[in-house]
């Protein structure tokens, strides 16, 4: 089958399953050739993360990795020099879905809405994520949150914006769904320990699950991967050959059924094992030092 085959229907309709790693390596590459929806970013190299200052000069250099293949980007943050990224992007042409990391530090909270309100000021927000996870992690409560959310939408006119977290949050706060412009559901069938040949249809549970709570509002899938290498999770279990069928059959149902997706993530990041044991270091579609780690997509 020729690689223009691969560009005309993107992954729609093809069975993947028989064919050999190199074959699915080069679907992998031919897919990001295409550029596909968007990509989860932090612009963080071997040795940083968050509590890192970032500059626009780093920004750029690992916005040049990833923009030929992506056409939005999600960022998590509005501080320590992560407000500066939409702007970088949009000199490349990439749309960005900028975080706005909430937790239990109000007064941290302050700033980041402060900086996002003036990156939305500045047009470089196309959508924006009032928080990440912080209901999961138990940090505020649904009434502070909305209080965020509706700040936002109000300072932030002709912005979509809403929330980020797992898709079952919003099933559990529908009140959350409601303030929301936008659901933005993390759906992560490796974190519930579902094995790969059964990933995809959990993953479709999920996003339907989050569908039936919107109202008829657009849903996101604003975080899914799979990492290729650390401890299994139950039934999960991290290899290279997973990692990729689980990317394949991710963008197959997408351009199936027109799902938009920020796949999770660009890079490596070493410093995610604190928090994620040892399989945080390797969600990335590229590795810290940025070489693509499917196929031959970076050349």
């Amino acid at each position: 089958m020729s690689s223009r085959y691969y560009r005309r229907r993107n992954l729609a309709g093809i069975n993947y399953k028989s064919l050999s790693l190199d074959q699915k390596k080069q679907l992998v590459s031919e897919r990001l050739k295409q550029k596909i929806h968007g990509i989860s970013f932090s612009p963080y190299i071997r040795g940083q993360g968050p509590g890192t200052e970032v500059t626009e000069e780093l920004i750029d250099m690992r916005l040049s990795i990833i923009s030929p293949y992506v056409n939005w980007i999600r960022t998590f943050s509005c501080t320590e020099g992560n407000q500066l990224i939409p702007k970088v992007a949009a000199k490349k042409g990439l749309k960005s879905l900028v975080g706005v990391w909430l937790s239990d530090d109000l007064e941290k909270n302050e700033v980041e809405i402060l900086n996002a309100i003036e990156v939305a000021k500045s047009g470089h927000a196309d959508m924006m994520g009032v928080g990440n996870e912080v209901l999961l992690r138990g940090e505020l409560t649904p009434d502070q949150l909305i209080d965020y959310i509706k700040r936002v939408q109000t300072a932030a006119p002709g912005v979509p914006v809403g929330y980020v977290d797992a898709y079952f949050e919003f099933v559990d706060y529908p009140e959350i769904a409601d303030a929301c412009d936008v659901i933005f559901a993390n759906c992560y069938p490796f974190w519930e320990g579902y094995p790969i040949e059964h990933a995809l249809i959990y993953m479709k549970d999920m996003y339907r699950r989050a569908q039936s709570v919107a109202k008829g509002k657009p849903v996101v899938i604003s975080e899914t991967g799979w990492p290729n290498v650390g401890s299994p999770e139950r039934g999960s279990v991290p290899s290279y050959n997973n990692a990729i069928e689980y990317f394949l059959s991710t963008y197959k149902w997408a351009d199936e059924e027109d799902i938009n997706i920020f796949y999770f993530s660009s890079f490596d990041e070493a410093w995610k094992v604190e928090d994620e044991g040892d399989v945080g270091a390797f969600w990335g579609l590229w590795d810290e030092e940025g070489k693509a780690k499917y196929g031959q997509y970076d050349d």
